[in-house]
């Protein structure tokens, strides 16, 4: 586990999206990096935006195991990843909510806030359309769920 997690930070970057698979894998069907997610709090807030990725990801995917609420106390600083400068690391944040929004009935009015403030119009053009059709998948996920 601490191999894999150290290959999160990799410079290859297939040798670290490898992992990142594998650890997305191993958190969907257990809790065994629930005790991780200080790290992956931590890896947000990195220089490199795909460690920024990489953490918010893993963190997402904790929701389903999170009981102590965790998710939630740390949830302001992780969505500062939709003010990211690239844009590709925000089209993957709003997927990885769909992670969050099954588990975390609480948190969806403080996720949909937070993506109406994104603003998408200071990426190339050819970035708006893609952002506004994540923006609409988490929120068709979010009104599957619970209705709203």
């Amino acid at each position: 586990m601490k191999e894999l997690l150290s290959k999160l930070e990799n410079k290859d970057t297939s040798v670290a999206y490898q992992a990142l698979q594998e650890l997305e894998a191993l958190s969907d069907n257990s809790d065994a990096l629930y005790s991780y997610l200080d790290k992956f709090v931590s890896m947000i807030d990195s220089d490199q935006y795909v460690i920024r990725v990489r953490g918010f990801r893993l963190f997402c995917k904790q929701a389903k195991w999170d009981e102590e609420e965790r998710i939630d106390s740390n949830l302001d600083l992780a969505l500062s990843i939709l003010d990211d400068e690239k844009p590709t690391a925000v089209r993957q944040a709003l997927v990885a909510l769909q992670d969050v929004i099954p588990y975390k009935e609480s948190l969806c009015e403080k996720i949909r806030h937070r993506v109406f403030e994104i603003d998408y119009l200071r990426y190339k053009d050819t970035m708006h359309s893609l952002i506004e059709k994540d923006i609409e998948a988490l929120l068709k996920v979010m009104e599957e769920n619970y209705g709203k």
